[in-house]
């Protein structure tokens, strides 16, 4: 009456509170990082767009590396330049994936991140291990972060080359560090890596391997580097201009046979009116009278070659030459080379009492066979192979 609450209306309000801010955290903890928003002007769009000229061109490479690797049609296309954060780019990307980290130890400071898809792995590990690229059952093991880490290792090694020459400096990777992360494990990407933590640049591929492979891969810089890298392209295009193009030609005067057809008359006729007029006869010069013979050379000895080819010899006489013999040779696997252990027996191509082959330089010259000189192995050679 007095407009005073009771006890127990307090109470049921305040237990009504409780009740509310719970099902707000709960809301809040199920939706996930919010993610933050992304600051556009951080890179500009020129800087974007040269940036992914220097991807383009370094994946070409890679693709080309890739391809000998796995013996399939590898097709990297255009990337596509964007600024993320970790939150935005775990929400597109399918998870668990492989993070791939390389490092520059020269040329460039600082790191790039390769994300692949853990199924992607495994055909590619597959077809490198001489299979089908079908064999994808199990779990992704340290076989498969070893495999895929060398592949990417002579991937992101044809990148460098190829940034060498736009950049116009040196540049140098170490051994890539692959790991399989499960992103709902990671709220930040700071225990990744430390610029994953803010905004960083993005650059998406379309992967394609033959018909096993059609998926999006990332390469992830940070907003320094990216910026470094763009520098160091701009700075070398400036110091290395295009050559200029040449003038354009001077046109001919035009010709005493184009006068004579606009004037409708021969050229017999125009040379009298000429000489008529008291003027020069233009393109027709006199014919001089040229003494010409034909050229006389003498002949050559026939002892003449034999004779320098002895005398310049002695100049190489003394040029090593590295000598090689080959008991013989085979080809293995990678599965069945990571089989080996001591003890395991590898057969050759060569039959038992079969001549060896002798190298020189690593081109056949000889066959012999094995002799024993003291304590130390031989060769006798049987025969020069001509």
């Amino acid at each position: 009456m007095d407009g005073m609450l009771s006890q127990d209306e307090i109470n049921a309000l305040l237990n009504g509170m409780d009740l509310s801010e719970s099902d707000n955290s709960g809301d809040s903890a199920t939706s996930g990082v919010e993610a933050a928003p992304i600051d556009e002007s951080l890179l500009l769009d020129v800087e974007k767009d040269a940036i992914g000229e220097i991807a383009n061109i370094s994946m070409g490479s890679s693709a080309t590396t890739l391809y000998s690797l796995v013996n399939r049609k590898v097709n990297i296309t255009t990337p596509r330049v964007t600024l993320s954060n970790w939150a935005s780019m775990t929400e597109d990307y399918e998870r668990p994936c492989v993070f791939i980290q390389i490092r520059y130890t020269s040329g460039l400071e600082g790191s790039n991140i390769l994300v692949l898809k853990e199924h992607d792995v495994k055909i590619i590990t597959d077809l490198m291990m001489g299979g089908d690229g079908t064999n994808t059952d199990g779990e992704l093991g340290e076989m498969h972060l070893s495999a895929i880490s060398e592949a990417m290792n002579q991937m992101m090694g044809s990148a460098a080359t190829s940034l060498s020459t736009m950049l116009g400096t040196m540049i140098d990777i170490s051994p890539p560090d692959a790991s399989l992360i499960d992103l709902n494990a990671f709220k930040t990407g700071s225990d990744i890596a430390s610029f994953l933590d803010g905004t960083f640049v993005k650059i998406s591929f379309r992967m394609q391997i033959g018909d096993l492979v059609d998926s999006t891969i990332m390469q992830l810089y940070p907003i320094d580097f990216a910026k470094t890298l763009y520098e160091t392209f701009i700075n070398n295009q400036i110091g290395n201009p295009e050559p200029e193009q040449a003038p354009d030609p001077i046109p001919e005067p035009p010709r005493v046979q184009n006068i004579q057809q606009q004037m409708g008359i021969g050229g017999n006729e125009m040379q009298q009116q000429m000489a008529m007029r008291g003027m020069p006869q233009m393109g027709m010069p006199q014919m001089q009278s040229m003494n010409v013979q034909p050229a006389q050379f003498q002949n050559f000895s026939a002892d003449y070659s034999g004779l320098q080819s002895n005398e310049n010899i002695g100049l190489i006489m003394d040029v090593p030459l590295e000598v090689t013999v080959e008991l013989g040779r085979t080809s293995k696997s990678i599965s069945e080379i990571l089989d080996f252990a001591p003890g395991t027996i590898i057969e050759l191509d060569k039959i038992a009492g079969e001549p060896i082959d002798v190298l020189v330089n690593g081109k056949f010259v000889a066959k012999g066979e094995v002799v024993v000189i003291e304590e130390s192995f031989g060769i006798r050679v049987t025969e020069i192979i001509k």
